[in-house]
């Protein structure tokens, strides 16, 4: 019979394999990195990967005037964004801060812009919205192109602002997952030991009884 402690850590062993993310990598913080680019025509390039890239920063009026954050992404062949969440540390100056996307390496909206044609989405945010994925939001932003479900591969340009007093702060997990969920290898791997285990357990049971 197999010790009832190896069925239970094949059932870890299994539920790790299928269920583990990766672990949140902080992909840009300005507290430490520095302020983002304030310009859309050169925003700040951000290096992402799958699983859960974490950016942090502030934008609102200050000293300099308006604080505009703009930073752009490339989303691999074969990778989605699938989703955009509003982290715990985020707060809004007023009643909602903005956010915004357009497809390629520059957000070429004007500022001053009376519509949002140009953009892929956008949306206003508040502190209803942390712990939520505002990425399907975004994509029904009114007078954007739209979009529905992930974002596929290509270069995505994000544009962040807040109409107050700075520093108003965001905190955001952009989750990058494989286009077609395929397991990893060691995933296979521990579904093997684990069933192996099961199946073994459960076959000296029925033999016992």
């Amino acid at each position: 019979m197999v010790p009832r402690y190896l069925i239970l850590a094949a059932l870890f062993a299994l539920s790790s394999g299928v269920f583990s993310s990766a672990q949140g990598a902080v992909v840009y913080n300005e507290s430490v990195a520095g302020d983002l680019s304030n310009s859309g025509s050169s925003p700040t390039l951000m290096h992402v990967g799958l699983g859960s890239n974490l950016i942090s920063g502030s934008t609102g009026f200050g000293p300099a005037g308006i604080d505009r954050d703009y930073f752009s992404i490339t989303v691999g062949s074969g990778a989605v964004v699938s989703s955009l969440t509003v982290l715990p540390g985020t707060s809004v100056g007023g009643d909602v801060s903005f956010i915004g996307v357009q497809v390629g390496p520059q957000v070429t909206v004007a500022t001053d812009a009376s519509t949002a044609a140009g953009l892929l989405g956008w949306m206003h945010y508040g502190e209803g919205n942390v712990n939520r994925d505002i990425l399907p939001r975004i994509g029904t932003g009114e007078g954007a192109t739209g979009f529905t479900g992930p974002l596929g591969a290509g270069t995505y340009s994000f544009w962040v602002q807040d109409f107050d007093n700075a520093p108003v702060t965001y905190d955001f997990d952009l989750t990058l997952t494989a286009a077609t969920a395929v397991p990893e290898p060691e995933v296979y791997a521990a579904l093997g030991v684990g069933l192996v285990f099961l199946i073994v357990g459960l076959r000296d049971r029925c033999i016992e009884n």
